[in-house]
């Protein structure tokens, strides 16, 4: 079985290489949080996507020794999978953290992306953004609460699979 781990990052920059990320917030599908964070910040007001970086209060290597001993104790022997709106965007971020702390990224070198399970529901490659209205905690650019979202919002998209396929609920989920 897989424990599905839902992750979303607060960064300023292009990439770790030469940005910062701020924080990040993890979630399990049965709603466990993890919240991550390097510097204190705050949404740029003109572009709240983007965060405006205060003092450092984490090291990398802090917050990436919690960050693996909470995925030990929520994985409990089983295998991770990294989730995301944007895995490749918010993984690599969450990558860099763990190689600048010296560690193994316990996630490995992939991820899945909700955008495509909704996608393939849709039986349509391009349908990437409506999965979002089924998203209950607003999203505001505090990762925990986003990534609280994506977990509702795939929770809906598990039970569009369910009556599409007539099958009874997906194994491996709790």
């Amino acid at each position: 079985m897989n424990v599905y781990i839902f992750v979303d990052v607060e960064a300023r920059g292009v990439s770790p290489v030469n940005g910062t990320m701020t924080e990040f917030g993890a979630v399990t599908t049965s709603y466990a949080t993890f919240h991550g964070r390097l510097y204190e910040s705050t949404p740029d007001p003109d572009i709240p996507a983007i965060p405006v970086v205060g003092k450092r209060i984490a090291t990398d290597l802090e917050v990436a020794t919690r960050f693996k001993a909470w995925l030990d104790d929520v994985r409990r022997g089983q295998r991770i999978v990294f989730v995301g709106d944007n895995p490749f965007y918010d993984g690599m971020w969450i990558a860099g953290m763990f190689d600048r702390a010296g560690m193994d990224n316990p996630f490995g070198h992939s991820g899945r992306r909700i955008a495509d399970f909704w996608a393939g529901l849709q039986n349509d490659w391009t349908q990437t953004q409506k999965w979002k209205k089924f998203r209950v905690t607003p999203h505001d650019h505090n990762p925990v609460n986003d990534a609280m979202g994506n977990v509702q919002a795939f929770w809906k998209l598990m039970e569009i699979a369910e009556q599409q396929s007539h099958h009874p609920r997906w194994p491996g989920l709790e």
